[in-house]
């Protein structure tokens, strides 16, 4: 496995091996890894002859008093990770090796941002945009994995690679959970044990809100109180947002038709904001 720091020299190896025709996949994350990360590993190296995984913790993406400086790190045990699953190379670069001091353009998209997440945390689509369309300039991918987990994050990169052009099939890697239902997550790792032992809520709300819909109860508003009761399992948690969007344009609906919806939750623990999401399908 060879680790790449300098930019231009991960660019100039994705270059000699696209020349030689070797299909790349790509694993964009911001390191801490879990097995999460490793089944899209497993999906990139299913679909590509060589596989990059960028390990970068993205200063573009957070605001304000978000956390980029607790953001968990492990280097070497994420080098020992991607070694066993067979990653080809890891792209570690530094932040100023990333960003020119006085670097003065970036992505912006104004329609499957707005909401949900993008609601309280203004800056950040526009910092996920910029890196990943910066990783696929520089890793030049033939394919790129990202999770499921962040379903408005998918989304707005599929829209990206379509309205730029990119020449990059976008695959998606299913939520893995913890035993318990809570969705894999780096910042799992920063929740005090009582947080952690709450923390289950999220999934098991998105579940009672899909069971409850397959009942025959189709207003949202009725599903959302369904949902306020499991989360008074989570006294620690202030909830974010509890939303029914549909599952393509991300635009919220009252009431579930036979389209698909996205039901997302975000709660910030003292720690850590957790999301998660499901798909629910009545057609």
């Amino acid at each position: 496995m060879q680790v790449i720091e300098d930019p231009r020299e991960m660019q100039l190896w994705a270059l000699f091996e696209r020349s030689r025709g070797v299909k790349l996949g790509l694993v964009p994350t911001m390191g801490y890894l879990h097995e999460g990360h490793l089944s899209l590993v497993r999906i990139a190296r299913d679909h590509a002859e060589k596989t990059v995984l960028s390990l970068f913790v993205n200063p573009t993406q957070f605001g304000p008093n978000e956390d980029l400086d607790r953001y968990p790190r492990a280097i070497e045990r994420d080098l020992k990770l991607c070694e066993a699953e067979g990653v080809d190379v890891v792209f570690m670069p530094a932040a100023d090796g990333m960003y020119e001091a006085d670097a003065s353009v970036s992505l912006q998209e104004d329609t499957l941002s707005t909401g949900l997440c993008g609601k309280s945390r203004p800056v950040h689509f526009g910092g996920v945009l910029t890196v990943v369309a910066k990783l696929f300039n520089l890793c030049l991918p033939d394919v790129a994995v990202f999770g499921e987990k962040d379903a408005q994050q998918i989304r707005l990169i599929r829209r990206m690679v379509r309205d730029l052009d990119f020449p990059v099939r976008i695959l998606p890697g299913t939520i893995v959970r913890e035993k318990d239902g809570v969705a894999m997550s780096s910042r799992n790792a920063n929740l005090s044990k009582e947080a952690r032992a709450q923390a289950p809520a999220l999934h098991q709300a998105l579940k009672a809100m899909d069971d409850v819909a397959h009942t025959g109860i189709r207003d949202v508003a009725a599903l959302k109180r369904v949902a306020d009761q499991v989360l008074e399992r989570a006294p620690l948690g202030e909830l974010d947002y509890l939303e029914v969007v549909d599952e393509e344009t991300l635009e919220p609906v009252t009431e579930i038709t036979n389209r698909p919806v996205l039901i997302a939750i975000a709660v910030q623990f003292p720690g850590a904001r957790l999301i998660d999401n499901r798909v629910v399908s009545l057609a």
